[in-house]
């Protein structure tokens, strides 16, 4: 009896530290947003209250593997910039550099024509009324910038503990990826890297920093270093910190009720066309997220619903949007190597995503096309990694039985836009 006993109260306090787990890791994650300070438009100011209900985040455990513990795997498009032109190391809001006329067109319903040209791409005319964020003279600027600056201030930010929010000399902020490994650091930082190279243009500017003990871009804040218990000399990511930024809900199509995002022409005319900017960057993000194996967005809350029938009606984690409805994909360290590193855990769940979706950016896939027929996605991605990140040696490079699986996923990508092609090219 006593033996019963004793193990009906080990089992409680199992369910009861899973609990705790639950609540804290959703609640890292809605704090980050909540200390955001949203503007809204038109002037003041709001911080969104927390929900009673909060999401489960318990995949996220994943990213503290070790990785020695998990199993082994056998120019962006010139393009208008939504940002100030002049680029500090920071900017304190996403600004909108669109004229009175596009932001009209934006907003009311479609008069233009077809949403969808040649069966399954998004019409050229909404391409041409979705400004990009992060021009690539922009990210530039701002990675030249924030290279020089001096940090003068690290504080609690940016989602898990070992992050930090930090403050240049000029007021504006970055997040500094610590990571709880290397992978982590590497992930986000190459995940960026391919963005570049799709021509997706949604990702804040990035760049690596050392934590050396002479190096005066972290001399002001070295006594908080040491408290952090950061290593010396360890190589962390800064990305640039964009406030004016509100969650992001998934939308109808893509949840589970739904058949999925197609290109049928009756469903797509009863939407707006700010709804439908919205779905086309939806449909890179699903593309994007599918070729890097990141679990942490979408996928992750597909995974949820064996608990949790509502997760689709809350906020996606990892993804914001400015107050014209222009998304942005944040903390993207689960891609690539990590993504790779477990990807038999997830690849069910990113194929029914990716199944889900058979509407695309004809720019993008353009991108992807040529990938496909050149087979060299790990030349180029190293090239311009190489090309940009001074410290890309520090870090290293994926290996390359992970560049095979990148170009596997890029293989299997090209064959689905075939097959969808296949299917709808004659509506």
């Amino acid at each position: 009896m006593r033996a019963v006993s004793a193990n009906l109260f080990a089992l409680l306090f199992l369910c009861a530290l899973a609990s705790v787990f639950y609540v804290w890791s959703a609640l890292e994650n809605r704090l980050e947003r909540h200390k955001r300070g949203f503007s809204v438009p038109g002037g003041g100011s709001f911080h969104q209250g927390l929900p009673a209900d909060l999401s489960a985040k318990t995949f996220r455990a994943l990213l503290a593997v070790p990785a020695a513990q998990r199993p082994h795997l056998g120019g962006r498009l010139e393009a208008r910039n939504l940002t100030d032109q002049t680029a500090s190391a920071g900017n304190q809001d996403y600004h909108v550099n669109g004229d009175n006329k596009r932001s009209a067109l934006r907003e009311g319903p479609v008069k233009l024509g077809s949403p969808v040209e040649d069966g399954i791409f998004w019409s050229e005319w909404l391409e041409d009324l979705l400004p990009v964020g992060f021009t690539e003279e922009y990210s530039r600027s701002w990675r030249e910038s924030a290279r020089t600056y001096r940090i003068v201030k690290l504080e609690p930010g940016c989602g898990r503990i070992s992050n930090q929010l930090a403050t240049f000399g000029d007021g504006t902020k970055a997040c500094v990826r610590y990571g709880i490994n290397a992978d982590q650091v590497q992930g986000e930082t190459l995940t960026y890297y391919l963005a570049s190279l799709l021509g997706i243009t949604n990702l804040p500017p990035l760049i690596l920093s050392q934590l050396s003990s002479d190096s005066e871009q972290w001399a002001a804040v070295r006594t908080r270093i040491g408290g952090l218990q950061w290593s010396d000399r360890a190589v962390v990511s800064l990305t640039e910190w964009v406030s004016n930024l509100t969650g992001v809900v998934t939308p109808a199509p893509l949840r589970q009720e739904s058949s999925g995002l197609h290109p049928v022409l009756g469903e797509l005319r009863n939407k707006t066309t700010a709804e439908l900017l919205e779905l086309m960057q939806w449909t890179d993000l699903i593309i994007f997220d599918y070729l890097t194996a990141n679990f942490d967005r979408l996928v992750s809350n597909l995974f949820s619903l064996q608990w949790d029938s509502r997760v689709m009606e809350r906020e996606t984690n990892n993804l914001l949007k400015t107050p014209r409805g222009d998304l942005v994909f944040i903390d993207n360290e689960a891609g690539l190597v990590h993504g790779f590193r477990v990807l038999h855990m997830w690849e069910k769940y990113h194929n029914t995503v990716l199944s889900s979706v058979c509407v695309f950016r004809k720019r993008t896939m353009q991108r992807v096309a040529e990938l496909h027929r050149c087979r060299d996605a790990r030349k180029r991605l190293r090239e311009i990694y190489r090309d940009s990140e001074p410290l890309s040696l520090e870090l290293g490079f994926i290996s390359d039985e992970h560049a095979g699986v990148l170009q596997d996923r890029i293989d299997r990508l090209y064959k689905h836009i075939l097959h969808c092609k296949g299917k709808y090219s004659q509506l």
